[in-house]
This record gives structure tokens, sequence and C-alpha cells, in this order.
């Protein structure tokens, strides 16, 4: 098929990785701008146009689809589908009218629930036992189109963002592919129960409240790590919390009643297996308590 290929982070990079490997024609891709980033702050492509690039593919960026020269030189392509993983703009109408199979979207979780910006993080923190990608064929709609296929995966205790974005991924690849090659069912409408939204995620959400559960703050940390990360402070200093999980003991929330560095919780407690300080390494409690003596009783705010 000639196909158009939309999507910016490295969650979109194996879809398109394997519409090129099983001799799709991936005739275009469309990616977010290039952006600054590093301490240089230099412009950077996203994953997804520089992994198009390494495979000598058109790229565009227009930081809208609005234009009637965007949507002219888009229709000018003659495509067979649009394919769409984590693109970061709304498709017009006429875009999402012009390809003859439609434009069909990679989604991070079983619709209809967690439509919208972070569902792998969503899940997460809701404390879901499952998660899943869905194939869905696009309407103007925020995630509300008609599905094609979808792939369920288990959300284990210890699973983080980053390993449900691997998997994710990974599942929607495979699932695009199926979707294109003709032998699949006929889309079917989402269910009108089960719908929630994944708001897009706020810095402010990683600040730890610990008079929260244990289990709670064991899902935030999991949730909410490489972005924006999960941090409380002690006397004054910033301490990102990278893994954690819960653990018994009682105590004023904040309190730390156990060695290396075990706090309690609104209900419950937490061992914080691994920390960073602000400008220094990722390293564990032991090597942290080690030049940052904690006693017990210190509070964490």
């Amino acid at each position: 098929m000639r196909v158009v290929f939309m999507g910016t982070p490295d969650f979109a990079v194996p879809a398109l990785s394997a519409l090129t490997d099983v001799g799709h024609d991936v005739v275009c891709v469309y990616s977010q701008p290039p952006r600054p980033s590093g301490r240089g702050h230099k412009y950077q492509p996203s994953a997804v146009h520089a992994f198009a690039e390494s495979k000598s593919l058109e790229v565009r960026h227009p930081t809208s689809l609005k234009d009637e020269d965007v949507r002219a030189a888009f229709a000018n392509l003659n495509v067979d589908v649009v394919v769409v993983a984590a693109y970061g703009l709304i498709l017009p109408q006429e875009i999402l009218e012009a390809p003859r199979l439609g434009c069909l979207n990679i989604h991070a979780s079983l619709l209809p629930r967690w439509r919208g910006a972070a569902p792998i993080q969503r899940a997460i923190l809701a404390g879901d036992i499952e998660t899943g990608v869905t194939i869905m064929q696009m309407d103007k709609g925020l995630d509300t189109g008609d599905i094609l296929l979808s792939q369920a995966v288990p959300i284990e205790q210890d699973t983080t963002a980053a390993d449900l974005h691997n998997i994710l991924a990974d599942a929607g690849a495979e699932l695009i592919v199926e979707a294109l090659s003709g032998d699949i069912p006929p889309a079917i409408p989402q269910p009108e129960y089960g719908v929630t939204y994944a708001l897009k995620l706020d810095r402010e959400e990683g600040r730890v409240n610990w008079t929260d559960d244990a289990h709670a703050l064991d899902r935030r940390v999991r949730a909410l790590n490489p972005w924006p990360g999960v941090w409380c402070e002690k006397a004054g200093d910033r301490l990102r919390i990278l893994s954690a999980v819960p653990a018994e003991g009682k105590g004023n929330p904040g309190e730390v009643i156990g060695g290396p560095l075990v706090v309690a919780c609104g209900n419950g407690a937490l061992r914080l297996d691994r920390v960073q300080r602000a400008g220094k390494s990722a390293m564990s409690a032991e090597e942290y308590v080690r030049g940052n003596p904690v006693s017990l009783g210190t509070l964490l705010e």
C-alpha cells in the first residue's frame, strides 16, 4: 500500500519500522518540527524524523495541518492509508477523509478506557491490572473511532511506564501490520460504557504527598518516571525517587522510620530503593545515606 506515516516520539518508531520491513510504500513521514534539546539547546529532530531519514524517507514537519498549502501537498501524495502514532497534531476532516482507507491510529490503551494524551501513565496510576493497544479508524472525536484490532497487556506489580511503553510500542507495530494485511474483521463501534480520559501529565503531579497510601505512591513512582519524575524534599534539597516498593511500618507521613530510607505514608510505608539528588547521578538508598546521613525521625516533605 501507499502509506503516509504520522508520528513523533520513540513510541511510534517500531510501527514505522515494521511498515517498511514488510514492504509497504511509505511515501512520506509527517512528524513534529525539530525542538531545542540538551544543554546547548540545539534543534534536534524527533525520534520518528531521525529514523525516517535513516531510511531515506521524505519527512515533512508542518506546524499545523490546517493551512491550505499543507492540505494540498498532502492530497497530492494520493495514498491508500494514513497511519498515526502519537503524532501530536489534530487531523482536519479533509485529511481524515482523503486516503482511500482513511486514517488508522495506534493508541496505547484498550479503548474506550484512557482516551487522550497519557494512557500509559494513567493506567498505572489508576491501579489497572491490564491495558493494551488499539488500532482505531480515526474520526473527528478524541479517540472515539471504530476499533479494528486490540491486544491486551498485563500490568504487573513492578511494571513501570518505561516497560509498558516499550511493550505497547512493539504490540502496536505488530497490530498495524496485521490491520493492513486485509485479513481482519470489520471495524466495530466503541462501547458507550467504560469511557475514561487520560489527561496530559503535569509537572506538579510528581511531588510526593506522604499522606497518600503507600501502594498509590508506589504506582506514582512507576508511572511518572522518567517524566515528570517523582520527588520530595529533605531539608530543602530535592530528592528524586527513581524506584521504591511498599513496606511495613507506621509513623507520621514523611517520617523516616527505618533504614536506609523507609518512609511512613498515610497508610503503610514506602522503601526508597534508588534516588537522585539534583545535579547528581542516580544511586542506591544505601549510597545516598552514606554521603547524606539520615537519622530515624527525619521528615521528608
